[in-house]
């Protein structure tokens, strides 16, 4: 059975959405998650856009073990040298470099006539090959080139060295019978084809990135580019999860396997999902939360009666299993260590004991820790960043009646090390824990988005709250969790005004580095 590589850009193509901003630990993390997802290439990131993207990516190269890892570079030397500097140290080192080869970028974009562009992709990749076993052209916007262009740049940056050529739809414009042609097409007119695995790239603008994906395969694509949950620019990408699971329910009529281990997607959904602060739609393909739910009587009949009456994917397949209950109250620190590394978490002890702290917390207040709770917990410990001096919650109290105004009283350990304590008024319960907040935190906060969802099922569920604000100028976004959204709302206040610390730390570093 032919394989596919799946190649994973949720860390570079993904990170672009708007409002998406990780920090390096929740990049790593991902990145051990998809790892464990199986798939054949992470992008980690784009090396020369900053030195936190830099330091990020090499952290990843080092980490993970079972992917290949690479990096994006324009096709100009100082961006390979960067990925270079940030890929040399993983397993199989990688590069990903690009020009734009349509008649629209070339001329109003690069200012480059034909010959030019190839000129630059071909002393690119040569250079690229000088350091990197493993070399990928991206021709940007390559659905829109002229076919006859693209046979001659495909023919040059393969006698240069490329080990892969992508041809992505950048702007969602293709039809999923366009797309499969131009593929054929590739493949039959461009020498040395048979040298080079073809990858495909699509965005979602016309709502077709799977589908021209799916066309691309059966096309002589080798390799096919995606993110989970679909992120990405404007309409984002081709979802991971719907191809990886397309291919394997569908493995009758395609006939071709990835490597991936499904059981994992649900988790590193959710994971995406929590991190970015990006909300899953509920009728999302395979991972939404109704994916499985069965409301018309009819069908509930016939799934009562034989799952694959309206089930073509079973929940199991994707990590979907029902485990209510994980732990209790009385679970050991052994036992919660144990369960912690089965998930796939690897904390220091002193994250381990913060993390079993909060579980102990919750085991008192809840009939039921589920997998969810517990990887919410583990989670936040595990992108926590450690011996950075920033704002903590102690406590938040609020006094609230139909005929009373709100008043929320906070008290918080500044990174100085000071408690400080103040009471603020609002118009609701949430704007006078945020007037209060603002106070202590000393700067000008505007609120630009809030929301609390709860995580898994229940009246005594944990709720999630996110919110995204600007502190001083710049923007950020926090989350945290409690039983209390309250509580929620305000450590995630916090959350983000920490981040936005760390931020202005690293700016200052650089700074002075400069």
């Amino acid at each position: 059975m032919r394989k596919i590589d799946i190649f994973d850009t949720t860390l570079r193509d993904g990170e672009q959405s708007a409002g998406i901003n990780l920090n390096t630990a929740e990049k790593v993390e991902i990145a051990k998650q998809l790892e464990r997802l199986g798939v054949t290439i992470i992008e980690a990131g784009f090396p020369a856009s900053s030195p936190g993207d830099l330091e990020a990516v090499s952290l990843i190269a080092k980490t993970v073990k079972n992917s290949i890892v690479t990096g994006l570079a324009r096709a100009v030397k100082s961006d390979i040298d960067a990925v270079w500097e940030a890929i040399r140290h993983a397993e199989q080192p990688h590069v990903h470099t690009f020009i734009a080869t349509s008649p629209i970028h070339m001329e109003y974009k690069l200012k480059k006539n034909p010959d030019e562009v190839i000129e630059q992709a071909v002393t690119a990749v040569k250079y690229a090959k000088e350091k990197f076993s493993l070399v990928e052209f991206s021709a940007e916007d390559g659905f829109r080139s002229d076919k006859e262009f693209l046979v001659r740049i495909c023919q040059e940056v393969i006698k240069a060295g490329a080990t892969t050529i992508n041809i992505p739809d950048t702007v969602g414009y293709a039809s999923p019978q366009e797309y499969g042609a131009l593929f054929r097409y590739l493949r039959e007119n461009v020498i040395g084809a048979e040298k080079i695995k073809f990858s495909a790239h699509c965005h979602d603008d016309l709502g077709m990135a799977v589908a021209n994906s799916m066309a691309a395969i059966e096309n002589g694509a080798d390799q096919v580019e995606c993110t989970i949950n679909g992120l990405g620019e404007r309409a984002g990408n081709a979802a991971l999860e719907e191809i990886g699971v397309a291919l394997h329910i569908r493995k009758d009529f395609y006939g071709f396997e990835t490597g991936l281990n499904l059981k994992e997607i649900k988790r590193t959904s959710q994971m995406v999902s929590r991190l970015t602060n990006v909300v899953i739609q509920p009728n999302k393909a395979v991972v939404g939360k109704n994916a499985f739910a069965h409301e018309s009587g009819i069908h509930q009949d016939g799934v009562l009666k034989n799952p694959e009456t309206y089930e073509i994917i079973s929940p199991a397949l994707i990590g979907e299993d029902d485990i209510p209950l994980v732990l209790g109250k009385h679970s050991g620190r052994a036992a919660f260590r144990d369960r912690a590394e089965t998930m796939g978490f690897q904390l220091s002890d002193e994250k381990l004991n913060k993390a079993f702290a909060e579980f102990k917390k919750l085991a008192d207040r809840k009939k039921e820790v589920t997998e969810e709770d517990l990887t919410t917990i583990l989670t936040e410990q595990q992108v926590s960043i450690e011996d950075v001096p920033l704002f903590e919650l102690k406590s938040v109290q609020v006094q609230y009646g139909t005929e009373n105004i709100p008043t929320a009283t906070a008290s918080v350990i500044t990174p100085e090390g000071e408690l400080k304590t103040l009471a603020s008024t609002g118009s609701g319960s949430v704007e006078a824990i945020f007037n209060t907040l603002e106070q202590l935190v000393g700067g000008k906060v505007n609120i630009l988005d809030y929301r609390v969802q709860s995580v898994g099922k229940g009246r005594d569920a944990l709720g999630e709250a996110v919110i995204n604000l600007k502190y001083n100028g710049y923007t950020s976004t926090g989350r945290d969790s409690a039983q209390d959204v309250l509580e929620a709302s305000a450590k995630a206040y916090l959350n983000a005004v920490n981040r936005q610390l760390i931020q202005q730390q690293v700016r200052e570093k650089q700074a002075i580095t400069i």
